[in-house]
């Protein structure tokens, strides 16, 4: 405890913090009371009062740290333990049933039966299910569990650290303490509650905390608090929060709190605002809410026509709530889940990690990708290519202006940059080419800049040489430049800026751009303002000195790439913040046909509901700014499209949030990262048409198992109503409906190892309740045709055979009625399994089943197991305890007859719905 010198400890215990940690996280006011209070101290009482330095803690005041605050980690959903999940993975409607069948076969069966009749075999086999049913659940989602929390561990965000003995490393956010010294710079998350100690032109966006889109400056001097301290955590100037994300500039902090003691924290978010519905959220909360309404509607009905008809309402009920299970999919959140782990770690093997599950059915929904152009449709190496005077001359004084502001600026260096600082290094070693970058850095220093932003779009430095003299250096987007420019060097002179000559600058960076160039503006201006008064409004009355021009060469894959989305249904929008000739120009050379063009000037002047008009025939958006970049992304959904946004940068963060489906690289800046829900491992078009496969594949059989099982049940309780009014007894007890539902479900567990037909993914999938409504009404009344065909074989033909007589020559004599009711009951257990099995194999594609198109060797087997099952229960003391009787013959002998008759009408129906919607599934 002596390295918590300094009365560190007991300042912790006092100043309340140790015991907040005890408190629930929403007491805000003393954590803003702290922050107030660290907000005023001067750095060198800030660094005393958490016993830290300039060079950051020891490795053993890291562990003390951890030890006393915990890890940096909010209050988030986590995984609950194995214990508890197991408990959980009985909580559904299947379990709630079979466990009410179960006490209602214990009271009758076993307590309340005399004690020659006491038969627990009915209970025992209720219990046996109920213990299988959870079970099973429990280790499939377990296994998705962890498939999805091993994929999740392999995309890690950093930050950056000071520490002791070993300089500026990256670790994880998580394994950040108080004391910590924090490196921020552009694209940055901050990783907890800190306080400043150096920053320089440093803007944060709040966005996480405040709502507030624009960035805020912060600085690093001590903000004294007033008498009356009415200031809330944004109002302090020197304090960077967790969650907030660095939009420029850099700055150093000291952590201050981390985990649940920060402000984020405490309101237990998550990053960023609340994420709004997806299509499948959407989708799956639409297929919810259509089998409830079915439930709603059929279970009371079952309930009254047995209860009138039969006279035992107590079994009615039974049965009725078994109806309304059989119509529920209850394996559908295990199958879901399934097919999702199985699709991520299947896109695991092509180099793309799923962050988020779900997102890999919304990929494969997506119609609609909208892609920044650098590094997706280009190489994503820029190669400085001229620089030009503004007649179109090699010019070494623009290449060295341009260096002295990429070489200075203190914001991330981008690939512009890179491509300024090493052409001028090359022509250095050259020698000769009027130009001495080291004679440069060296002479030069940094006084003060003005940081990029997507507003401004240009970035300004001030540098100062050994014998004084300064100059404000800009560069960035041509026409952005022009705009704080009064007067051109143009052939040896320096001339106003006129109209004239602004066409001329313009026509001459046009020309340049429909070359597929990137054409940015270098700017000068002596004697700016001093040091730490400097701001954008100084951007005025400079001197336009040339052009840079820069060329990313088009990907030779993304011609390919973009024709294979395109013949996979997806439309790709390129929404970019670089100049729309240069755009154009690339989208040409890939093939990808320009139908329409807005920048981000036309956007800004758009109304919402103007956008949405336009959004459709445009295929190039460029110079758009974040914002413009998530309006142009809300417009589209709002079209009904299912968009997904593919970027890496800060600019593209919200656009991805705004979005069904985010993707960035995993090279990406880390907001950018944070805010998606797939990473790419390989910045490649041609990587994410095989995520978008594969998200078509793992939707094709989630969708395949609802429309399947739902339509099969649906059909199972029409038969149900048709014979609760025709026949004297239950055709199905309540158990022998819910086996039946449980082997039926067991055996579509290996539904996410299905095959699907290549023509199934050459379009987009999404839910669409609609769909699953028409397809149960017009293949689930399918199976109760041949239902009834049975009903009428089993009643007048094969029944009587076994019992000796018809239901009415027979109704005086107990014991013949019940053989006549089990063995009606054991026939149609065994036909309805049969015909649900093969159903699944008759409509699990459009060819020709077991002909053009075969199901994967695990859904053969379970199902193959199904139907023995089936065939063995009723000869077995598990069926007779179950009042089932052993099969006759005769049933046996008409059973291939009946399902082949089922095949055959299943085929002709499947081709009329085919005909009618235009396909299957």
């Amino acid at each position: 405890m002596r390295l918590l010198t300094n009365g560190f400890l007991s300042r912790l215990t006092r100043t309340g913090l140790i015991a907040r940690r005890a408190e629930t996280p929403t007491g805000k006011t003393s954590q803003l009371e702290w922050l107030r209070r660290v907000s005023s101290l001067e750095t060198e009482e800030l660094l005393n009062e958490f016993n830290t330095s300039r060079g950051g803690l020891s490795a053993e005041k890291v562990e003390l740290s951890r030890a006393v605050w915990g890890p940096n980690e909010v209050a988030r959903a986590h995984r609950d333990s194995a214990p508890v999940r197991f408990a959980k993975a009985f909580v559904d409607p299947f379990t709630g049933i079979l466990a009410l069948l179960a006490v209602v076969s214990l009271v009758t069966d076993v307590i309340l039966a005399a004690p020659a009749d006491r038969d627990p075999s009915t209970f025992i086999i209720i219990f046996a299910m109920i213990a299988v049913s959870g079970t099973l659940r429990f280790v499939q989602e377990g296994k998705s569990d962890d498939a999805a929390a091993a994929l999740a561990k392999t995309i890690q965000t950093t930050c950056n650290v000071e520490l002791a003995g070993e300089g500026r490393v990256e670790i994880p956010l998580a394994d950040v303490v108080v004391g910590d010294i924090v490196h921020l710079a552009s694209g940055d998350i901050v990783p907890a509650d800190a306080r400043l100690i150096q920053a320089r032109d440093l803007f944060l966006s709040m966005s996480s905390l405040t709502g507030e889109s624009l960035p805020v400056e912060r600085v690093a001097t001590p903000c004294p608090a007033p008498t009356d301290d009415t200031r809330t955590a944004g109002d302090l100037d020197n304090i960077v929060l967790m969650g907030s994300t660095v939009v420029s500039g850099s700055g150093v902090a000291v952590v201050v709190a981390t985990g649940a003691n920060t402000m984020f924290g405490g309101m237990a978010t998550s990053l960023g605002a609340k994420r709004g519905k997806t299509a499948y959220d959407e989708g799956i909360a639409s297929v919810s809410k259509l089998l409830l309404r079915l439930m709603v509607v059929m279970a009371p009905l079952v309930l009254v026509i047995n209860g009138l008809t039969k006279g035992d309402w107590l079994s009615a009920l039974l049965f009725s709530l078994s109806v309304a299970v059989g119509l529920t999919p209850e394996m559908l959140p295990m199958i879901v889940t399934t097919c999702l782990a199985k699709g991520a770690v299947d896109l695991s093997h092509d180099r793309v990690i799923v962050k988020r599950l779900d997102a890999i059915q919304n990929l494969g929904a997506m119609d609609v990708l909208c892609t920044d152009k650098t590094g997706t449709l280009t190489e994503d190496h820029v190669v400085l290519e001229r620089h030009l005077d503004l007649m179109g001359n090699e010019d070494s004084r623009v290449l060295r202006y341009a260096f002295l502001n990429s070489f200075f600026e203190t914001g991330v260096r981008n690939l512009i940059d890179s491509a300024i600082i090493t052409r001028a290094s090359e022509e250095t070693s050259q020698g000769g080419r009027g130009i001495d970058a080291d004679e440069l850095s060296a002479n030069w220093h940094l006084v003060d800049e003005v940081p990029f932003d997507f507003e401004r779009r240009r970035v300004s430095v001030v540098v100062e040489h050994k014998d004084g003299r300064r100059r404000m250096v800009t560069k960035g987007a041509i026409e952005e430049v022009l705009q704080v420019c009064t007067e051109v060097e143009y052939g040896g002179r320096v001339v106003p800026l006129g109209d004239d000559m602004r066409e001329k600058v313009l026509t001459t960076a046009y020309d340049l751009a429909d070359k597929g160039m990137r054409v940015l503006g270098v700017a000068r201006k002596a004697d700016p303002a001093d040091v730490g008064v400097l701001s954008g409004e100084d951007e005025q009355g400079m001197t336009l000195i040339g052009y840079l021009a820069f060329l990313d060469p088009p990907k030779r894959s993304a011609a390919q790439a973009v024709a294979a989305l395109r013949e996979h249904g997806v439309t790709t929008k390129v929404l970019t913040g670089d100049s729309l000739r240069v755009a154009c120009t690339v989208c040409e050379t890939i093939g990808l046909h320009v139908e329409g063009t807005l920048d981000g000037a036309a956007v800004a002047q758009l109304s919402d509901e103007e956008l949405e008009g336009r959004v459709e025939h445009v295929t190039v958006f460029a110079k758009l700014s974040p914002d413009q970049k998530v309006r142009v992304v809300r417009a589209l959904r709002t079209r009904g499209h299912v968009v997904g946004f593919m970027g890496d940068g800060v600019n593209d963060a919200a656009a991805m949030g705004a979005s069904d489906c985010g993707v960035s690289v995993d090279s990406g800046a880390d907001v950018a990262k944070e805010a998606a829900d797939i990473i790419l491992l390989e910045k490649d078009l041609g990587v994410l048409e095989n995520g978008i496969v594969e998200g078509r594949r793992t939707f094709f059989n989630m969708n395949k198992y609802v429309k399947m099982t739902a339509s099969s049940n649906f059909g199972n309780i029409f038969s149900v109503l048709v014979a609760s009014v025709f026949l004297p007894f239950l055709p199905m007890t309540a158990v022998q409906l819910l086996l039946l539902n449980f082997i039926y479900d067991c055996a579509c567990t290996a539904i996410p190892w299905d095959n699907v037909d290549a023509r199934e993914l050459r379009a987009p999938q999404a839910w669409r309740s609609g769909s699953i409504a028409s397809f149960m009404r017009w293949i689930g009344p399918t199976s109760s045709v041949v239902d009834i065909m049975t009903f009428v074989l089993l009643l007048f033909w094969v029944c009587p055979t076994v019992a000796g007589g018809t239901w009415s020559a027979i109704a005086g004599n107990p014991s013949a009625a019940a053989l006549f009711t089990a063995t009606f009951q054991a026939c149609w257990f065994v036909e309805s399994m049969c015909t649900q099995v093969l159903f699944v194999h008759l409509v699990r594609t459009e060819r020709i089943p077991f002909v053009q198109s075969m199901a994967d060797w695990r859904v053969l087997l379970l199902d193959a197991g199904a139907i023995v099952l089936s065939l063995v229960i009723p000869i077995t003391g598990v069926g007779a305890a179950l009042g089932m009787a052993p099969l006759p013959v005769a049933f046996l002998a008409v059973l291939p007859v009946v399902v082949a008759a089922y095949a055959a009408l299943v085929l002709v129906v499947r081709r009329a719905y085919v005909r009618r919607f235009g396909r299957l599934l």
